[in-house]
């Protein structure tokens, strides 16, 4: 196991609810010291979006995102770096996830792509564009390197095809809570609790509820119904709207105590 199977996989057997968060990639200067107040306030994993131009999976909060770290110049080596530098001073870490678009990773040559993410210290990556049909030599070359590639799944997802999904996701199974973009989500949970059920059921690994999550009580709803939760747009909003780190932390530290207090 890679080191995100490892931490959700000891999380797990803990009786533990796993919080994995997000943060673009360059979105501003100290975009790095997010990273510790996600960790010190109680995150598990983290995800590390790399921005792209047309991040289809990913709704106005995280595109709008994505659109100012490009403006601001951020480009997957510079992230990369930013990423070594903070590894050799953070006081506390957890494992990275590099969330990205099939684009990156191929333009790049899949091999390389998944080397220079392992050599950033990078542990995981999900390239939610990237249909599993489709999906064979990136789980290989991403395996080659030590990196836990994570396949996802959704509602509509046939049993049948998410047994298989399941067997070859690496790390967790990501279970989309909703048929829809990231961000706060207006459509029923009980769609998405109902996909967990049969994830938790036919997965391996540890499944996780992402997509919609944007309250602490939506978060510990998810919990009660997975092996943990995943937020992203929620946090990245406030990023936008100026949060210092230690306002951030404030809101890792909510969801935390949310996810704790929803298993008995």
């Amino acid at each position: 196991m890679a080191a995100v199977e490892n931490v959700l996989v000891a999380a797990q057997a803990a009786g533990k609810p796993s919080l994995v968060t997000y943060v673009t990639g360059g979105i501003r200067d100290d975009w790095t010291d997010l990273l510790d107040a996600m960790t010190g306030a109680g995150a598990d994993v983290i995800e590390i979006g790399l921005p792209f131009s047309d991040p289809i999976l990913d709704g106005p909060v995280i595109q709008q995102a994505s659109t100012e770290a490009i403006s601001r110049g951020a480009t997957l080596p510079g992230i990369l770096a930013a990423l070594r530098n903070w590894r050799s001073t953070a006081p506390r870490q957890v494992p990275l996830i590099a969330m990205t678009y099939a684009s990156h990773a191929y333009s790049r040559g899949l091999g390389r792509f998944c080397r220079d993410l392992a050599d950033a210290g990078i542990a995981g990556t999900i390239i939610p564009d990237l249909p599993y049909s489709e999906a064979g030599e990136y789980l290989d070359e991403a395996a080659a390197a030590g990196l836990d590639a994570t396949l996802m799944v959704t509602p509509a997802t046939p049993p049948s095809q998410m047994r298989l999904i399941a067997s070859r996701s690496r790390g967790f199974l990501y279970v989309m809570s909703v048929m829809a973009t990231t961000g706060p989500s207006k459509e029923r949970d009980g769609d998405g609790w109902a996909t967990a059920t049969r994830a938790l059921r036919d997965s391996p690994r540890p499944a996780l509820i992402g997509v919609g999550i944007d309250t602490p009580e939506r978060a510990a709803a998810a919990a009660r119904h997975a092996d943990g939760v995943i937020v992203g747009s929620a946090l990245v909003r406030q990023v936008l709207d100026g949060a210092t780190a230690a306002d951030l932390a404030g809101s890792v530290a909510a969801l935390r105590a949310a996810v704790d207090q929803a298993r008995p």
